[in-house]
């Protein structure tokens, strides 16, 4: 339909208000949410993310369509939430306890919307215990732990000690991730993977729930 393909380029271009117009246009003309979702929102942030991965788009782009994606978004959810649409799966994220830093962190979350996951975001200097009491709330499929610093990193894993020790451990899945961590220091605190950028977080967390 050619109408959802200029949403989807209006997104990949960053065209906020068109964005917007072209939603409204469409759930105007009947054209069901969940298809304005996957064949609009999701393809077009699929490519950002693709161009991203490549290069071809730096993250003052990626922002702008995540600002567009944020127009479209605003629109279709009271009409997804009335059909009970489901999303692919709800994630917790957040940034640990100590650490100021979110700009990574937040485009991980505009990545994981892009793709039809729902989000709960803890924003930053999250304790232990704030994660705990919002997986037992929420009940996420997976939670994302974000440190910048080398300080902070180790919060990470009192975090995961701390969500073990509620008897919430295996309810969810782990990914961590920031500037100082790897692949190592996730397997060393019990973490069931690490991504090192937006767009393979995205994958990492399909690739997890596909498990």
């Amino acid at each position: 339909m050619r109408e959802l393909q200029d949403l989807a380029d209006a997104l990949i271009n960053g065209y906020a208000d068109r964005v917007s117009k072209l939603t409204n246009e469409l759930l105007e003309t009947g054209v069901e949410p969940q298809t304005i979702l996957n064949e609009g929102l999701i393809a077009g942030m699929t490519v950002v993310g693709e161009k991203m991965r490549t290069g071809e788009m730096y993250l003052p782009e990626v922002l702008q369509s995540a600002s567009a994606m944020h127009a479209s978004l605003k629109l279709l959810k009271p009409h997804l939430v009335k059909e009970g649409v489901e999303s692919r799966g709800k994630i917790l994220m957040g940034t640990v306890k100590g650490d100021m830093h979110d700009i990574g962190k937040n485009l991980v979350g505009i990545m994981l919307q892009g793709a039809g996951f729902e989000l709960v975001d803890l924003g930053l200097n999250v304790p232990p215990q704030k994660f705990v009491e919002a997986i037992g709330m929420h009940q996420p499929a997976v939670v994302g732990l974000s440190a910048m610093l080398t300080t902070t990193m180790l919060n990470m894993k009192t975090t995961i000690e701390a969500i073990n020790n509620a008897g919430l451990r295996s309810k969810v899945k782990i990914i961590i991730g920031g500037a100082p961590v790897s692949q190592k220091f996730a397997d060393d605190i019990g973490a069931d993977g690490y991504a090192r950028d937006a767009v393979k977080a995205v994958d990492k967390v399909k690739e997890l729930l596909a498990a």
